[in-house]
Parts: C-alpha cells; structure tokens; sequence
C-alpha cells in the first residue's frame, strides 16, 4: 500500500524536500532529550529554550543550515566515579525546520537553560506575470 503524504496532494509543488526534512528530524529529535520549551514573545519573536543541566558552553553548537536549525551537545567524557547519576550526560541533537522568512537572532546559556531567538521577518510579496508564448 502506497504511503499516503500531506505534501503528495497536486497543488504543493516542489515541497518534496521539506517533507524528507521533517521526516529526517522526526527521527533524531523522537527520544525527548533535551526537554524544550518553544514561546512566543511577540507576534513576530519566537525563543526555543533546552533544558541542558551539566553541559557547559563549550558543549553546545547552534548551526542554522539550510532551512535547519540545529543544536547539538556533546559532554566531554570525564573519570568520575558515580554513587547515583541521575543527570544524563549523554550527546543530543535537537534539529528544528525554519520557515523561509525565520531567521536566528542569537543564542544565550544562563542557569543550565541554552536560550535560542528568533524572529521573522517580513518580505514584500513579489507578484509578476508570465508571459505566454
């Protein structure tokens, strides 16, 4: 049986490549780890924030590729001897699809929260006609 897509329907052309995208980040980001909250400031300001308890700066990357953000956290392994370890100190990657017009505006890291912005931007909408030959 053919799998059915919401993106297979005759008028969405060419958004073959998102849906391989969300699929590919359905994938990585189905453990839960980091948890992450996603607010919404402002019409216009959006700000992801990631619970990540025990890594330090150097720890973490924020990449925007593409139409991807992605963040990731690699804990750099110690010799530690552990009675109880309940903090998971286990590498994530955490991969987020952007909308054309969102861009980052920066990241933070306070109090063990790694803070993303966001904000989208207005384009004007270009309208032209086709010539018919």
């Amino acid at each position: 049986m053919p799998k059915l897509s919401f993106f297979a329907h005759p008028y969405l052309l060419g958004f073959e490549a998102l849906e391989q995208m969300l699929e590919s980040s359905a994938k990585i980001n189905n453990d839960g780890h980091p948890p992450y909250n996603i607010e919404q400031l402002s019409d216009d300001h959006f700000r992801i924030i990631l619970a990540v308890a025990g890594f330090k700066i150097e720890d973490l990357s924020v990449v925007v590729e593409g139409p991807q953000l992605i963040i990731c956290g690699e804990q750099s392994q110690g010799v530690t001897e552990f009675l109880h370890q309940g903090i998971a100190a286990r590498q994530f990657k955490r991969v987020f699809v952007l909308a054309e017009c969102i861009e980052t505006i920066g990241s933070k890291f306070e109090n063990g929260l790694l803070i993303v912005d966001l904000r989208r931007i207005l384009r004007e909408q270009v309208t032209h006609r086709i010539k018919i030959n």
